[in-house]
């Protein structure tokens, strides 16, 4: 959807962007992280054909934006800013459709119904808001009227510039959910401007984090929480910041690895003298290829007298597991609603990969904890 080919950008001697190269899938929403003077504000500028680059191409579509005439390109890409850029000469309902309305692809009555329609997803009563003028709205409320007015336009880029960062921490958590809601509905190409990083990670599909002009990593969320392409990242996110999103957590970061398992073939008294060594009170029964065939628990042993039983004959069959990819949020549904202390982890093919039990996630999330703390007091 747009590609941004070796852009650099130049304002006298000061290099403000570097040789940046970043491609925006149609319907994604990316957002553009970092501190102030990295760059960011003129990259969103530059895809609206604000400012022209020094050197390289923007492809929109895979037409190059030199080409383009920008009365026309800025009709067809919506713009949202801090401080929300409304006529305040013009009411709510003015601001809205000014757009629609000059493009002339609808009639009338189609821009006047898509209008309220707008207002009510933003949070806004039309019957209330539609003939108020922006000074007469919180700024919040405004804020609110410039994403509809965004998305009133139809057009399949939405630029945004920090457009939550002046305000309070509830109305802000509230618009993040109603873009996210609004995304979900239309998918549009939203390129989206933030200094927050928890901003970004509750909304991006793929987060840019830019650093003194160039781009320092992109991927998903998960991917830059998880595997930090460099210490400039690990310091910009912070070493705590995947534990603080356990969405991100998975069974892999949490599990005891090569947990105790045996053959289905060993008897009840090989069993106990192996629970006794490894300090275990249940073992996992593997094949030979290490694919997980049940478990057999202090309990199933007690009620055996023939020690020579083999472990098969009474091992359960029917036990619960996860999947290396499952989260921490996951895993703990599972655990707390079949009441269970434990719960091995598998591979797709179902081969045993390691095992959770509430005493080792404990272990990890604690020692996670007393590194944070060792952190913040080094």
């Amino acid at each position: 959807m747009i590609e941004i080919k070796n852009v650099s950008k130049k304002l006298g001697n000061n290099l403000i962007l570097d040789d940046i190269s970043l491609n925006i899938d149609k319907g994604s929403l990316v957002v553009i992280i970092g501190s102030s003077g990295c760059g960011k504000t003129t990259t969103l500028k530059l895809i609206n054909k604000l400012i022209e680059p020094s050197s390289g191409e923007i492809f929109i579509d895979g037409k190059p934006l030199s080409k383009e005439n920008p009365i026309n390109l800025r009709r067809h890409i919506g713009y949202v800013i801090q401080n929300t850029g409304l006529f305040p000469h013009l009411t709510i309902k003015e601001n809205i459709e000014l757009i629609p309305r000059l493009k002339k692809e609808k009639t009338i009555e189609e821009i006047e119904k898509r209008t309220v329609e707008l207002l009510k997803m933003v949070g806004l009563d039309p019957d209330i808001n539609l003939s108020k003028y922006p000074v007469e709205l919180s700024g919040g409320q405004q804020q609110r009227v410039g994403v509809a007015r965004a998305f009133a336009t139809d057009a399949e880029i939405i630029l945004m510039d920090e457009p939550f960062s002046a305000l309070d921490p509830i109305t802000r958590s509230a618009l993040q959910e109603e873009l996210f809601s609004l995304q979900e509905e239309f998918h549009k190409t939203i390129v989206f401007v933030t200094h927050d990083m928890d901003e970004a990670l509750k909304i991006a599909d793929k987060i840019c984090i830019m650093h003194k002009g160039k781009i320092a990593q992109y991927d998903t969320p998960e991917n830059i929480l998880r595997n930090p392409s460099n210490d400039f990242i690990k310091n910009f996110i912070g070493t705590e910041r995947v534990w603080n999103n356990p969405e991100f957590i998975k069974a892999t970061d949490i599990m005891i690895k090569d947990p105790v398992s045996i053959k289905s073939s060993r008897t009840i008294l090989q069993g106990i003298e192996i629970m006794r060594t490894s300090k275990v009170d249940s073992l996992l029964i593997t094949d030979k290829d290490n694919t997980l065939l049940g478990i057999v628990t202090l309990k199933d042993i007690k009620r055996s007298l023939d020690k020579s039983t083999l472990l098969k004959d009474i091992m359960s069959r029917n036990l619960l597991t996860v999947n290396l990819d499952d989260t921490l949020v996951q895993i703990l549904a599972v655990m707390n609603e079949h009441s269970v202390g434990y719960i091995p982890v598998t591979s797709k093919d179902n081969k045993l990969v390691g095992l959770i039990t509430r005493s080792s996630l404990l272990s990890v999330l604690s020692e996670q904890f007393l590194d944070m703390e060792v952190s913040v007091l080094g």
